[in-house]
């Protein structure tokens, strides 16, 4: 095409067209893709060339779109996600094999991985595991693990994905085709092109007193169309997620908390906050507290807790000091880890318009209707005066859960009404967002000479930052979790949440759990290397069974499969034992070692009612159509829930038309979190799809073991070899609706955390193989082993995405990831794992069944990693005789440990 263009334009060949945009040559091209060109495939995580989400080609060649200049595509051929895979041979081949491997998870990283891996089939490169990890490694993703999207790229063919089948089938995502055309929509995607921007003003300093300047000189002098502060808030200036610990103001007031906090927005067109001066604010730095040490003594940051003790856990059963001291073998040990940052690749977005009386939020968001209930006390509204809007989220493992970016949307459209959109920064992201609680923890385990564990001991110090957000969680779970997976007769255990100066501590997938696991699982090792036990019989011989009391006194007679994973482990650790023997006698330099570690988790809330509700309906015309209100985050609520209903209701997963997430119109599924939507929202569309069965059976006075077809002619009715066609009645939007709700049984701890917290446990074993540079102190992981209890697999090939996903995330606890506040705001001083990362994953699922949940399944999201991170360490303790307590273990660590002889 031309290299000519008029003035402040530029033309080049967008996807097959000629095109010529408004545009500063200078402007990073992602933007004037997305905003200008219209080409909203290519996604933004970080506009510093990190994440590779924006990855396009360029004549060819892959490029990190926010890194180059708009102007350096004059005349040449920019190609992104969604023309190659409408055009492209190459990706039409991906996608379907993307979806046969179901490499697409929340979306997010999935145009920068297509995009590269196109331009690798494009070279005719040899295609191995090392040359597609090589062309991807520029692209991260936080949700798969990657050998999901490694082994699509070297499977890419023509070859359909399965698309029918019940519960056990491994379908491919039923919303996996827009995530791999292009078409997915995320949070900053569906922003109006006519939205006013919103920008936060944030506090520099860990804690800090502020006052204001002349804020409506400031705005006209700079042409802003509002300034919003505390007092522009009509409803309470706080929120939260727990009832009683709502105590995060949308603004601060007088005095900031957390380095990142908000004390005021400003509102306009992007032109006008990029020419903006500085914001009249004066800050008065103030002395803060970054650790729970000293935090008794410290500033108190919430008047009615005294010591900046946010809450305590606390759990006992039987006499644990007793037992100590009469057994035979003692272990102890002080453990920590640091704050965890979620990483999802797409930063917090959210827009917001005034409908009337009303508020419309659209936004990324695991907990739709928390979201709606939090932001009608912001605003003043009834709960029905706010409706939330679910986008596509992509990632978010805990974080977003808490509202972050609504109440800014919602208050600038609420006063000027006019529609707003704000997207944060990856600084602004990293730095503000709910992080892994920090632990301190000191556990002490003993046993008897027969190697049964007597009595154990815990008490856990977690940095819960300002805010509460799910502190009370984690400081209420731990305790339950602290004895793993093992029968512990006698048994104490304390946690306490303390509040900091530090971003809060929120939810991320265990609340709590992974960092207990790191002190038991590593101290099971020391009492087995005691008592001369192999590690892995040791834990064989201690784990629960049916029948067994929990350190809660709670009894399951059936589902407790830790002895099954652990069964299912010991071929490969028997293989991995005489392997590393081998190598280890023939190497100097290099020793390898193998770890093993176990993990339980409480599907759903903890003694708290939790319900789910489904909705399901049949039009006059006789479309079926399903409203599931349960947040997909990559995790596969979207095709599992379709599967149980399906299954239920007895007809195939392409008969159902599935609602999304919207609170007009779709029940609340509770929010997505605590491995709770595939049991309990789960459960719900069982008996959804069991009571609109038998409305229609009985329309057509057939039997239980009727067919039900529905067809262009409507519903038909197979019994017995005699087929009926039902007559619906009218109604609207229904002629037949069934709404059902589930909610678990549990009950309610006393004083000493007796009780049953948990209608269902999800267990998990696995095996870590790596192998350790002894000069160094690097690690190379070789392999994971990964058996994991599901109760039934619903979707295997989901059950294998999910816990290659949580493996790799327990890769980044174990060896690399810590937030630093002020220091490690961005993914390259913050470091998640890459495709290099993640050695290859066996996945093998036990199926013990469970007598609650839907075809017997259990939750899966959070107890992927809770091993993984113990396995690691105790993998490294076994190759280097190194034992590492504070994570995450650096090279220089283990080489400080291998030199101290630290164990």
């Amino acid at each position: 095409m031309s290299l000519d263009a008029p003035q402040g334009h530029i033309g080049f060949t967008l996807n097959g067209a000629e095109i010529t945009v408004p545009a500063d040559s200078t402007a990073r091209l992602s933007e004037v893709l997305r905003e200008v060109a219209g080409a909203r495939d290519v996604k933004i995580g970080c506009n510093a060339g990190d994440c590779g989400a924006c990855t396009v080609l360029v004549d060819g060649a892959p490029v990190c779109a926010c890194l180059m200049a708009a102007g350096q595509v004059q005349g040449h051929i920019v190609e992104t996600q969604s023309g190659l895979a409408a055009e492209d041979p190459h990706a039409r081949r991906l996608v379907r094999s993307f979806q046969r491997h179901q490499a697409a998870q929340c979306g997010i990283c999935t145009p920068g991985m297509m995009v590269s891996a196109v331009a690798l089939l494009r070279s005719g490169t040899a295609l191995s595991e090392e040359s597609v990890a090589d062309a991807l490694g520029g692209v991260l993703c936080r949700c798969t693990g990657y050998r999901k999207i490694v082994a699509a790229v070297l499977d890419a063919s023509g070859t359909e994905p399965l698309t029918e089948g019940g519960v056990g089938a491994p379908i491919a995502r039923l919303d996996g085709g827009p995530k791999l055309s292009g078409e997915e929509r995320f949070g900053d995607d569906v922003a109006p092109a006519d939205a006013l921007v919103v920008r936060v003003v944030r506090s520099p300093y860990h804690r800090a007193g502020f006052r204001f300047g002349d804020l409506e000189a400031f705005r006209e002098a700079n042409g802003l169309d509002l300034i919003l502060t505390a007092a522009d808030i009509p409803g309470e200036n706080r929120f939260g997620v727990i009832p009683g610990f709502e105590d995060q103001p949308v603004f601060a007031e007088g005095e900031t908390r957390f380095k990142g906090e908000a004390v005021a927005a400003v509102v306009g067109t992007q032109e006008s906050l990029d020419a903006m001066a500085a914001f009249p604010v004066a800050w008065e730095e103030r002395p803060a507290i970054l650790t729970p040490k000293g935090a008794e003594s410290a500033a108190q940051l919430h008047e009615s807790r005294a010591e900046n003790v946010m809450c305590r856990g606390y759990v006992a059963r039987g006499d644990a000091d007793a037992a100590l001291k009469g057994a035979a073998h003692v272990v102890s040990g002080r453990f920590s880890t640091g704050f965890i940052e979620h990483g999802y690749i797409e930063p917090e977005a959210a827009s917001a318009r005034r409908v009337g009386d009303r508020i419309e939020i659209s936004c990324c968001t695991q907990a739709p209707y928390m979201n709606r209930d939090g932001l009608a006390t912001i605003m003043g509204l009834a709960p029905d005066a706010v409706r939330i809007l679910p986008t596509a989220v992509g990632g978010g493992f805990g974080s977003k859960l808490d509202l972050t970016a609504q109440p800014y949307v919602a208050l600038a459209a609420w006063h000027l009404n006019r529609p707003a959109r704000i997207t944060y920064t990856r600084t602004e992201s990293i730095s503000t967002s709910t992080k892994r609680h920090p632990s301190d923890m000191v556990m002490e385990i003993g046993a008897d000479a027969d190697g049964r564990i007597v009595g154990a001991r815990f008490d856990g110090v977690f940095n819960t930052g300002a805010y509460a957000s799910w502190g009370p969680t984690v400081a209420n779970r731990v305790p339950i979790h602290a004895s793993g997976p093992y029968r512990t007769p006698n048994y104490q255990a304390k946690s306490a949440g303390i509040h900091t100066n530090t971003a809060p501590a929120g939810a991320f997938r265990g609340f709590g759990v992974p960092q207990s696991a790191v002190a038991q699982e590593q101290l099971y090792d020391m009492l087995a290397e005691k008592l001369g036990l192999d590690r892995l019989e040791f834990r064989r011989r201690n784990c629960l069974a049916n029948g067994d009391p929990t350190v809660t006194g709670q009894v399951f007679e059936t589902g407790m499969g830790i002895d099954a994973c652990l069964d299912a482990l010991k071929p490969h650790w028997d293989r991995a034992q005489a392997e590393v023997a081998a190598f280890n006698a023939t190497h100097e330099d290099r020793k390898r070692g193998i770890g093993v570690a176990a993990g339980w988790y409480g599907c759903g809330n903890t003694s708290m009612s939790n319900p789910s509700t489904i909705r399901a309906g049949v039009t006059s015309e006789g479309v079926l159509m399903l409203h599931q209100g349960a947040v997909d985050i990559g995790q596969g609520s979207n095709t599992v829930i379709t599967q149980i209903f399906a299954e239920a209701l007895g007809v195939p997963v392409s008969a159902v038309t599935r609602v999304g997430p919207d609170t007009d119109v779709t029940p609340d599924a509770g929010k997505t979190s605590a491995s709770r939507q595939t049991y309990i929202s789960g459960n719900a569309a069982r008996l959804c799809g069991a009571a609109l069965r038998a409305q229609i059976l009985r329309l057509g006075n057939v039997s239980d073991a009727a067919e039900i077809a529905f067809t262009e002619e409507g519903i038909l009715l197979t019994d017995g070899g005699t087929t009926v066609r039902v007559e619906l009645p009218p109604g609207a939007p229904y002629a037949l609706e069934a709404i059902e709700s589930y909610d678990p049984l549990t009950t309610p701890l006393d004083p000493n955390g007796q009780g049953d917290p948990y209608a269902v446990f999800g267990t998990a074993a696995q095996i870590c193989e790596l192998e350790v540079d002894l000069a160094l102190g690097t690690v190379k992981l070789r392999r994971i082993v990964a058996a994991h209890d599901v109760g039934k697999a619903i979707n295997p090939l989901l059950v294998e995405g999910q816990i290659e996903g949580g493996v790799a995330q327990g890769i980044g606890m174990a060896l690399m990831e810590e937030f630093l506040p002020g220091r490690t705001e961005n993914l390259h001083d913050y470091l998640i794992p890459t495709i290099g990362d993640v050695p290859p994953i066996d996945t093998l699922i036990v199926e013990s069944g469970d007598a609650h949940g839907p075809y017997g399944a259990k939750g899966l999201g959070e107890h992927c990693l809770i091993p993984t991170a113990p396995a690691v360490l105790n993998a490294i303790a076994h190759a280097a005789g190194a034992r590492i307590h504070h994570l995450p273990a650096t090279p220089d660590k283990i080489r400080a440990a291998i030199l101290s002889g630290t164990t």
